[in-house]
């Protein structure tokens, strides 16, 4: 498997970014991360790991990196010689299977729509790719899409997302038959806009009516009782920062009145308290999964927290590589295929 890293994506990079490539490589042997960036910089990284297989960590030379203050579409106009379009460049060109980038958000997706434009990169019958991320739950990992790829997205597109979603909650996080929801401010059928009810109409008429549930409200997502909720990019990008941040918040008040407390146990349970916050940390962590796929085109691609280090993007290619492999986007295709011609248009 060959995959594309972005290795001048992100607050960090490339330190961290190359960091990851290099064990990523060394628990796969037949991995082979290509490093796209700045081949000095990428070259002094790697010089840090001496025992690196660096036959399986070929560089491909890129000028210039978009950064994550910029805007994206200008950007790439301007730099055309920068990291992210040269990564899209070879999964079009057939020379890798997938891309991770932990670099620019709106530029991964506005390359992807270039690329796609150019090269056919959509999956046949796709109207546009959406981001699925993966959000903790009572029941286990369910999947929240679109979280920023499409802030103005038609019924179809969310019917799209909902299929390519419990498609990828199957095959990837091992849910079977994942009932899919909208995200909605009330569990009422007339609640909400033309969009949500639009897109509640091609389901309920639609082959995947016994999976969809309706409405779902923000506050019941991390019950779980749905494993796949649909929504726009403006709202589903709203939706993971504020869960982020509230993470981060909860963990960094446990953390400062546990070390209040703990004086007051005996070491052992000291020890077993912060482990255990430790743990109950990790569920909520986006290092776990990597990042979150782009759903909807040839290849695989994985984008990653701007803040991602090391184990991020090792996990990130990791699932990088097991979405390449698998027959996910052969399975999108089926079912657009067999879905499209029956579900009603919006």
């Amino acid at each position: 498997m060959r995959i594309a890293l972005d290795a001048m994506g992100g607050d960090y990079a490339p330190g961290p970014i190359v960091a990851g490539a290099v064990e990523a490589v060394q628990d796969r042997e037949d991995l082979v991360t290509v490093l796209v960036g700045d081949r000095e910089r990428i070259e002094a990284e790697l010089q840090k790991a001496p025992d690196a297989p660096r036959d399986r960590l070929p560089i491909v030379h890129a000028a210039e990196s978009i950064g994550m203050d910029e805007k994206p579409v200008e950007a790439l106009r301007k730099k055309r010689d920068n990291s992210i379009s040269k990564s899209w460049g070879l999964m079009a060109a057939g020379e890798v299977q997938a891309i991770v980038s932990a670099g620019n958000t709106g530029a991964m997706v506005a390359s992807a729509l270039f690329a796609g434009e150019r090269a056919k990169m959509f999956l046949p019958g796709v109207r546009r790719p959406g981001i699925a991320a993966i959000f903790p739950s009572h029941q286990g990992p369910i999947v929240i899409i679109d979280v920023g790829a499409n802030m103005a997205p038609k019924p179809e597109d969310l019917y799209q997302y909902g299929l390519m979603g419990s498609i990828y909650a199957e095959e990837i996080l091992g849910i079977t038959e994942p009932r899919i929801g909208i995200l909605n401010v009330g569990s009422e059928e007339e609640k909400g806009t033309d969009l949500t009810r639009g897109t509640r109409k091609l389901f309920e008429d639609g082959p995947w009516a016994s999976r969809f549930v309706g409405n779902v409200e923000g506050r019941d997502i991390y019950e779980g009782h749905v494993r796949v909720v649909i929504c726009d990019g403006f709202v589903g990008n709203v939706l993971l920062k504020a869960g982020e941040g509230a993470v981060e918040f909860l963990f960094a008040a446990l953390k400062e009145d546990l070390a209040r407390l703990l004086p007051d146990f005996p070491p052992e349970v000291g020890m077993k308290l912060a482990g255990s916050l430790k743990a109950l940390k990790s569920r909520f962590e986006y290092e776990e999964f990597g990042g979150a796929p782009l759903l909807g085109i040839r290849g695989a691609c994985i984008i990653c927290h701007g803040s991602s280090k090391a184990r991020a993007i090792k996990n990130a290619l990791r699932v990088a590589d097991l979405m390449a492999a698998d027959r996910i986007n052969a399975k999108i295709v089926d079912q657009l295929g067999a879905t499209l011609g029956d579900a009603p248009k919006a």
